[in-house]
């Protein structure tokens, strides 16, 4: 049985990124996690609470809005934690648009599929690209779209079967967006980018 949701709680949305995935992507960082990574990327996404409740037909409507899409990324936070209201939300924009799934998690495939937690079997049902498994600093080979080495790229579906080095081996970047609320920084982090990020901080203010 689906749990009843129709909101999403969000740290974070972007409606034109271009380095977590092929071509120019909606990412979305859900509010929320249970995993203390060391180094997290996005401390600040990871407190469960309730941040900025976004309804689900609205989000679905700016997805929907904005031009040239190839697909959407989940990221956080952990996606997995709102994987009801992220599964309906997927299917209210592939009614009207084709567009690919790309999900990060803290989980592992493995661990996903022996929970057998029905919203997150339904939302694994909807993505394209897996990058499972915690964020490990020591493991950091700056290579691709994972952060680090013990994390697995999982091509689920064949849509992205031959553009996997995109994903593997592709050199990282990062988009720095900047507006009222602040510095936001998208993309996996190459290795020392947080200094360079102290250091962009610094000269922003």
């Amino acid at each position: 049985m689906m749990s009843e949701t129709n909101t999403l709680n969000i740290g974070a949305i972007y409606p034109c990124a271009k380095t977590l995935g092929p071509g120019k992507r909606f990412a979305i960082w859900v509010q929320g996690c249970l995993f203390d990574c060391p180094e997290c990327y996005s401390p600040e996404w990871r407190s469960v609470k309730i941040k900025c409740l976004l309804p689900l037909s609205a989000l679905a409507e700016h997805i929907l809005r904005t031009p040239g899409l190839e697909g959407v990324t989940l990221s956080g936070g952990e996606p997995m934690l709102q994987a009801s209201a992220l599964f309906k939300l997927i299917k209210i924009v592939r009614k009207s648009r084709s567009l690919s799934l790309i999900c990060y998690t803290g989980f592992t495939l493995k661990q996903l599929r022996r929970q057998g937690h029905p919203d997150r079997t339904a939302l694994l049902g909807q993505i394209d690209v897996l990058i499972d498994g915690k964020y490990t600093p020591s493991l950091n080979d700056n290579q691709g779209l994972r952060g680090s080495a013990n994390q697995t790229i999982h091509f689920l579906t064949g849509i992205y079967a031959d553009r996997k080095v995109e994903f593997i081996s592709a050199r990282r970047a990062i988009q720095i967006h900047v507006d009222e609320d602040g510095l936001l920084a998208v993309g996996v982090p190459p290795q020392g980018f947080a200094k360079d990020l102290k250091r962009i901080v610094k000269s922003v203010k």
